[in-house]
């Protein structure tokens, strides 16, 4: 008697934890599909992965669901920074680390998509202010088109509209450019790390460079710190202070977009440029 009323004890007790809710941290969250994320991928999986590098201020692009270079990059350098290994895709463990680290409103982030506009979905940020700079930055698009018609047209040209979209760089690329300061310059002087910042947002106005921070950090063989891996030291605060100076406009290499160590270069080509000035060990050139 006592064998049986302990049997229907525990069964009762197994149907009352089945009904109840796991524990925090003891249930899956339910995010992502199974496969691996990378370049090339498009659809639902990479809308998520956007928005998550967006909501921890990785990835400051447009979330559409396309995994270009923009993506790939903002996912390395959330990997460098979570510790995780370096490589650019989203497999289980980069997942579920930002699953962890980041919240994504799905049904949000949709309807922005399906309504066509351009938006944040930065951590932090109300919803509705989002929403707010999307109809803003529409409403300026329609109104340059307008202006674009007008002068097409043979009107008077109009005045440039102010679009109500955030100006200046991400954390992203601020971090970025610190890293590559500190693997390229972290032995000169406070000016000649300043001046590296410089010659890399002179890459960005440029025709001739990518027009993105990472894009021209990553254009192949253009640092020697992404070539030996110094590119993911930890900056220290000069570096940082030295991009923001950069940044706000100081540029001590007159408008340079190359440098080189005089005492290393072995390039003929390199030596061809115009020279403008040397900043301690390195030669600034257009």
């Amino acid at each position: 008697m006592r064998f049986k009323r302990t049997v229907i004890l525990l069964f009762f007790a197994v149907l009352l934890m089945a009904g109840m809710p796991a524990a925090d941290g003891l249930r899956p969250v339910e995010a992502f599909s199974p496969q691996v994320i990378q370049h090339g991928a498009s659809g639902e999986d990479v809308i998520e992965l956007q928005a998550r590098l967006q909501y921890l201020g990785f990835y400051n692009g447009n979330i559409d669901g396309v995994f270009g270079w923009g993506t790939y990059w903002a996912l390395r350098n959330f990997q460098y920074e979570f510790g995780l290994e370096i490589d650019g895709m989203a497999g289980s463990k980069t997942k579920q680390k930002l699953e962890k680290a980041s919240e994504y409103d799905k049904e949000f982030v949709q309807e922005q998509i399906r309504k066509g506009k351009k938006f944040t979905h930065y951590g932090g940020t109300p919803k509705e202010q989002q929403v707010k700079n999307g109809d803003n930055q529409q409403a300026g698009n329609k109104e340059n088109q307008g202006g674009e018609n007008q002068q097409q047209g043979g009107g008077t040209s109009a005045e440039p509209t102010a679009v109500n979209v955030p100006g200046g760089f991400s954390q992203n690329d601020i971090r970025l450019m610190a890293n590559a300061v500190h693997g390229e310059a972290r032995g000169e002087p406070y000016e000649g790390k300043v001046a590296v910042a410089a010659v890399i947002l002179n890459r960005v106005e440029s025709p001739t460079f990518p027009n993105t921070v990472s894009g021209v950090i990553f254009e192949p063989r253009a640092f020697t710190a992404v070539a030996d891996g110094q590119i993911w030291l930890t900056p220290n605060e000069s570096a940082e202070q030295a991009v923001l100076d950069a940044i706000n406009g100081w540029d001590p290499t007159g408008e340079a977009t190359y440098y080189f160590n005089p005492n290393t270069a072995t390039s003929d080509w390199i030596w061809s440029r115009p020279q403008i000035k040397q900043i301690g060990k390195h030669i600034f050139c257009m």
